[in-house]
């Protein structure tokens, strides 16, 4: 099964790093590893491009002797097993504050007989614009059928900052520990998924690329990026098993942005753009 699984996930990195490629201008760097217990991966990544300030699309097939925290929490009975996972993860930034940031991922574990797929992709724009929340969601929609609803709040409920009671951004899907119906359907919908990744983002990057910004923006930018950087560092599942079984250090913190910033007891001014996005867009609602 894992066989089958890494070989679509090298082909969608392909695909998606290509798609990037001819609409930023520059070639993604390809960074091969290896990893100490096992396995290794191939990590795409862009800096200071034309559009993408920074991007990188992981491929890792890893292996291990028992499973990390992060990954038997949920599961207890399997702690202790030894696992072996495949998976690809993805985040852009890009330069542009109109264009948002997007991550997306797609993964398959197995732990003795037991398998399972996960994965979704979220979007975290700047400053919004509903008919891109719209056509995001339309596609996430399209992308895992008749489970949207469930996988909607799941993603609501996974990417919110508890410590701060403000979501990541305007959410997408998100599933874990999916085996229902046997593996076939299962890895259908996991490849549903990254097939429709680039129809749900390229899209809203060729609209907005070209809107005019200035130091304003780049500073509510640098901000909101400040909470990315929170919530992947305290509450990530995929960056605190990357790290806890042994990652690529490097690899696993691409997701980062190049630069955020904090400041301490800023409120948006009333009315502003950016008001707009804490009192209309940060809220879970029915964007399809």
């Amino acid at each position: 099964m894992i066989d089958r699984v890494h070989a679509y996930f090298a082909a969608l990195q392909g695909r998606i790093v290509a798609a990037l490629e001819a609409l930023d201008g520059q070639p993604f760097r390809a960074d091969a590893w290896q990893r100490a217990e096992g396995g290794g991966g191939l990590t795409r990544v862009l800096e200071e491009g034309n559009l993408f300030e920074r991007g990188g699309v992981n491929l890792a097939r890893v292996q291990g002797r028992q499973l990390p925290p992060a990954a038997s929490a949920a599961r207890p009975q399997l702690a202790g097993r030894p696992w072996e996972a495949t998976g690809i993860s993805l985040v852009l930034h890009p330069r542009n504050p109109y264009c948002p940031t997007v991550h997306m991922n797609a993964r398959f574990f197995c732990a003795g007989d037991a398998w399972w797929f996960g994965g979704g992709m979220d979007l975290t724009p700047y400053y919004g614009y509903e008919e891109d929340a719209r056509h995001f969601h339309a596609t996430c929609s399209k992308a895992v059928g008749e489970h949207y609803r469930r996988f909607k709040k799941w993603c609501d409920e996974y990417f919110h900052l508890k410590h701060r009671n403000e979501p990541r951004g305007i959410g997408g899907i998100f599933f874990d520990d999916f085996a229902e119906n046997g593996f076939d359907p299962s890895f259908a919908l996991a490849q549903s998924v990254g097939d429709h990744f680039v129809t749900a983002y390229v899209p809203i990057l060729e609209k907005r690329r070209g809107v005019p910004f200035g130091e304003r923006e780049r500073a509510f930018q640098a901000y909101r990026r400040g909470r990315y950087v929170e919530f992947n560092l305290v509450y990530d599942r995929g960056t605190l098993f990357g790290l806890q079984s042994g990652g690529r250090a490097e690899s696993i913190l691409m997701s980062l942005p190049p630069q955020a910033s904090w400041r301490y007891d800023w409120k948006p001014e009333p009315g502003s753009p950016e008001a707009k996005l804490y009192a209309d867009f940060l809220r879970p609602r029915d964007w399809a």
